[in-house]
């Protein structure tokens, strides 16, 4: 049966990733099953989505109660969800207005289109530029690969949105450099995750925020993968003293379900009007309620009191791995968003863990991610630890 699916799959999927020769069934708390009942503890979390761990009864029992109730209406209705997740997401992020997407990418879209119309509204013409950093990973769509700062992923889809500019990410003078008349915004992730895990340091990103409010561009953070709780604040920016002006988030705002967010404050959260922007499936009822759930639940539970209990225990670990072996160069990250970098690419280090039962993720081209469930315990982390020095033992013979 396995091999069956793997073969339908490949033969009509389009071919936009490698896929491991797994087929995941079902996921309980930490862990997650092939079909043919393989365990494998997960430190992937779906990259970064699965923040509560897999079948958490309450966010489940409120899904299913909402199916029964109603699914979708358009946003030319109200709906109580909708409701009730704005005011979480306002109240958790500092801003005002949040407009709900169905992904990531389609936040950073939404974020774009504010900071154009904001420069639009400020000094009436549309020569706008955008500042945004190497090595950033925004999404797939046009726009947001055009801020994404790998030239990999920009160049066979070209011509993309013009009018961006990119800095060195914890570089401030270079950001300096590329401010003008025309800078409607800088966008930057608070903490780099597809890049190679590297968080901004205080220096850079309050000296971005003067530089925005100098100028009166727009900072717009992007906390798709390093917010909602993973830095052990519920936001990454909440660490650094800072208040962007537009955030996006996505990933564990629905724990599993397809919904993100853009949301801003001040005078970018009226700059969008009715016609200005939409989206059919954005805020829907089901997706909304997801959300609103994921807020309760982090409440309820101290989600970031238990990150900010655990997260120093996955750093002592992956620090003595670091200080094992020679082929791991670097340690980087906050709270339950941490990377190694290893001297060689680290793809055989990720397929060899799996063997043994533990589902890891790369970032960059030298950096293994660890992205666990928010749930993670420090049984699990020995657990992937053990897995993990067997992998760089078995493939980069140390």
């Amino acid at each position: 049966m396995k091999e069956q699916i793997i073969q339908q799959a490949e033969s009509k999927l389009m071919h936009t990733y490698n896929r491991f020769p797994m087929v995941l069934d079902r996921g309980e708390g930490m862990y997650l099953y092939e079909t043919d009942g393989t365990k494998y503890l997960d430190f992937g979390s779906g990259i970064g989505v699965y923040a509560l761990g897999y079948g958490n009864k309450e966010y489940n029992d409120a899904l299913k109660a909402q199916i029964d109730k109603l699914l979708h209406t358009s946003n030319l209705f109200y709906n109580e969800p909708a409701a009730k997740a704005a005011k979480a997401v306002c109240e958790a992020t500092g801003m005002d207005r949040v407009f709900f997407t169905n992904s990531g990418a389609e936040a950073v879209e939404g974020a774009i289109k504010v900071a154009r119309k904001h420069y639009y509204n400020t000094k009436g013409n549309n020569n706008s530029t955008i500042i945004a950093m190497n090595h950033s990973f925004h999404g797939r769509t046009l726009g947001a690969v055009a801020v994404t700062g790998k030239p990999a992923y920009r160049e066979p889809f070209e011509p993309l949105i013009g009018g961006v500019k990119f800095a060195e990410y914890n570089d401030l003078a270079s950001v300096e450099a590329l401010f003008d008349d025309t800078t409607a915004a800088v966008i930057m992730e608070t903490l780099q995750g597809e890049g190679g895990i590297f968080p901004a340091t205080p220096e850079f990103i309050q000296g971005v925020r003067k530089l925005c409010d100098e100028h009166g561009a727009l900072l717009i953070l992007d906390e798709i993968q390093c917010g909602m709780g993973r830095s052990g604040k519920m936001f990454t920016y909440q660490s650094y003293g800072v208040t962007p002006d537009v955030v996006t988030l996505a990933k564990a705002l629905g724990c599993g379900v397809p919904v993100g967010a853009f949301a801003a404050r001040g005078a970018a959260a009226d700059a969008l009007v009715a016609g200005d922007h939409g989206s059919t499936y954005g805020g829907n009822p089901f997706v909304c309620n997801a959300a609103a759930t994921v807020f309760d639940i982090f409440a309820k539970n101290d989600v970031l009191g238990h990150v900010n209990e655990v997260a120093p225990y996955l750093w002592e670990t992956l620090e003595k791995i670091k200080d094992e072996f020679d082929c791991v160069i670097d340690h980087r990250g906050i709270g339950l968003m941490q990377g190694l970098q290893f001297n060689a690419a680290p793809g055989e280090v990720v397929k060899a863990a799996m063997k043994h039962g533990v589902i890891l993720i790369a970032a960059a081209s030298d950096t293994v991610r660890f992205l666990p469930p928010l749930i993670v315990e420090k049984k699990h982390i020995d657990e992937m630890a053990e897995a993990l020095r067997a992998a760089i033992k078995e493939t980069l013979g140390v």
